[in-house]
């Protein structure tokens, strides 16, 4: 899509004028509004035009000037003054703007957007960012999730539910809603789309966020001898929260990490979630009693948190979101991963399997093994799970809906085809375009830094 020039003035527009966004489309009223540029239509069926989950930016934008992952809006977005004015950053905004509201009208049927895009120029103009409707809100978030590329479960798209609340900016109040979250989600079981929306980022207020990368995480408890009690991956969130007075849980593998929040003001905090938002199935295996005796465990609901919610040009910092999860994405990678609970070995033992060389494919045993377990123990208590072959094909079901009305699909071939048994899958067998697209979910612009201060005492 174009990005659409926008100028100051007034024109008024007769019940004959086309309208200028649509071109084709008749305006059903005379109206007063700023002016859009007439040659610059957006065409009908036009994708969306701008980047996805992993911020890398599309070629066309959002702003040439910013970097990766950097919000667009008016000026810096800090705490504690005035925003600063940034023309350029102004113009980049209301060109995110734009190209949104023309597909969010068109998409949903909702005839010219004019009248809309000059309310929203208008508010830019006197405040630095736009406050989304709460129809926008929800598509957005809908369609953020249509354009994750390296999300193989798309189908259900539209199925998610928003849950829109923005007003909410304390760290306490964060904390609360995001339990309730977990809650909502997770239905004794049966998991639904779900996502939160808390308040944006503006120019000079920043919005709050979760530290935590999803609601609920396993601690990483560094020793001293740089080995990791627990999940490897959480080790840093870990020690920060230890830092901020979390005391610590009763020093096993599986310890929930309490919520680490920043609100829009003050310094993080931490909240310990309670058991009843917490639902863990424990794993087990349906041909190795043993396996229970593991004790492995994982939490059915996979709320995804640190990361931004970018909707025409509007970025929300905290939005919790999950679907539900694909085995492999618990048994291949965060149980098997070696930067993880690297459990292969363990498992090998307990099959008796020779590891004395790859050649035996006793990694790939332990794999389909540890992968049944899984799904087994998920059906076993009723919570939602799907499995890498079904999901291939609900995939490529997706694409044809989408390819039907005319919408090209960006998909990351590399998250796309499953981590174990790739090539028996039908995803495995094409290539994709891994296209950017707005609205998306992006990450933050720094990532969390580990130092030497975070090593914390040997808890076992």
């Amino acid at each position: 899509m174009p990005n659409l020039p926008y100028r100051t003035g007034t024109v008024t527009t007769t019940a004959t004028a086309v309208c200028p966004v649509f071109p084709g489309s008749v305006l059903s009223e005379s109206v007063g509004h700023p002016s859009v540029e007439r040659e610059a239509g957006c065409p009908r069926g036009v994708p969306l035009d701008a980047a996805h989950p992993d911020s890398a930016p599309h070629p066309d934008g959002p702003s040439p000037d910013a970097p990766p992952g950097e919000p667009v809006g008016a000026g810096p977005v800090r705490s504690g003054g005035p925003a600063t004015p940034d023309p350029a950053g102004t113009a980049a905004l209301g060109r995110a703007a734009t190209e949104f509201l023309a597909l969010h009208h068109e998409e949903e049927g909702q005839g010219c957007p004019a009248d809309r895009i000059a309310a929203v120029h208008d508010e830019i103009a006197r405040t630095g960012t736009y406050r989304h409707t709460a129809e926008e809100l929800t598509y957005g978030a809908r369609v953020a999730w249509r354009n994750s590329n390296r999300c193989i479960g798309r189908l259900y798209w539209r199925s998610l539910r928003v849950r829109d609340l923005r007003h909410l900016r304390s760290a306490e109040d964060i904390a609360a809603a995001a339990v309730e979250h977990l809650r909502t989600a997770s239905r004794d079981g049966r998991i639904r789309p779900l996502i939160t929306v808390f308040a944006p980022d503006a120019p000079g207020r920043p919005g709050p966020r979760i530290l935590n990368d999803q609601l609920v995480r396993y601690a990483g408890y560094r020793r001293a001898d740089g080995t990791v009690l627990g999940d490897p991956a959480n080790a840093d969130l870990t020690a920060l929260a230890l830092r901020l007075g979390w005391p610590g849980g009763p020093g096993t593998a599986f310890d929930v990490l309490p919520l680490v929040v920043r609100g829009a003001e003050g310094p993080p905090r931490w909240f310990e979630l309670p058991s009843d938002a917490v639902h863990e199935v424990p794993l087990s295996h349906p041909g190795y009693p043993w396996f229970a005796d593991l004790g492995l465990r994982w939490h059915a609901v996979p709320a995804v948190s640190g990361m931004c919610l970018e909707v025409g040009g509007v970025r929300y910092p905290a939005a919790p979101f999950n679907g539900w999860y694909m085995g492999t994405e618990i048994g291949a990678r965060n149980l098997a991963d070696t930067d993880r609970y690297d459990l292969l070995p363990v498992l090998a033992r307990h099959l008796g399997l020779d590891t004395s060389s790859d050649r035996t494919l006793w990694k790939d045993r332990a794999l389909v093994e540890l992968n049944l377990a899984v799904l087994h123990s998920f059906d076993r208590a009723g919570v939602t799970v799907t499995d890498h072959h079904t999901e291939s094909r609900r995939f490529l079901t997706h694409l044809e809906r989408e390819e039907r009305v005319g919408r090209a699909v960006g998909a990351d071939w590399s998250w796309i085809v499953p981590p174990i048994s790739g090539s028996a899958t039908p995803v495995f067998h094409r290539t994709y375009d891994d296209t950017q697209l707005r609205p998306a979910f992006v990450h933050h612009p720094q990532p969390p830094q580990r130092g030497a201060e975070d090593v914390v005492p040997d808890l076992v």
